[in-house]
């Protein structure tokens, strides 16, 4: 493995995976292929597969829904009103059946929004924590010194009454 340096402190950093033992910078920082800002291209690529799964699961509900018409004209036009019966359990089945892939569809749609907002948790976290070690390796006559102002006094929560019963 090649020796990679701290980008903080510029010392030889031979793994980017714990913490730099010269300055403390934190794991992680700068591995190779990734930009400046901490976004990599795989952060940016959509769930491809999962939307495609999810049409084909809609398509599918709605191919359902046309082979129950199909049945339910091909059922009256052979047997007449004696196939209601058969064609009423057939109908919920399929119903059943198409609603199901319908709702896979919809979580499918979930998974890829939630995987959306993981990704953006990530890098807003990342991004986090490069500000913050920025901000405690910079000098200290360059940090801001944090005062309380006139109004920042904790103000007091009024405590709620005990409930009064009467009888």
């Amino acid at each position: 493995m090649s020796d990679s340096f701290c980008p903080d402190c510029g010392s030889a950093r031979p793994n980017m995976d714990v913490v730099c033992p010269a300055c403390g910078a934190p794991p992680g920082e700068q591995r190779h292929g990734e930009p400046e800002g901490g976004i990599r291209q795989t952060d940016l690529e959509p769930y491809v597969a999962l939307r495609y799964i999810a049409r084909l699961f809609k398509v599918l509900g709605i191919l359902i829904l046309v082979m129950l018409l199909g049945e339910i004209v091909t059922g009256l036009m052979t047997e007449g009103r004696s196939a209601i019966l058969t064609l009423l359990g057939e109908a919920t089945r399929l119903l059943v059946l198409a609603g199901l892939l319908w709702a896979g569809g919809d979580v499918m749609s979930l998974l890829i929004d939630a995987g959306h907002d993981l990704r953006v948790v990530r890098i807003l976290l990342g991004r986090t924590n490069a500000e913050v070690h920025r901000a405690m390796r910079a000098p200290s006559e360059e940090k801001p010194e944090l005062r309380p102002g006139p109004d920042s006094q904790p103000s007091r929560i009024p405590t709620p009454e005990p409930l009064r019963t009467t009888r």
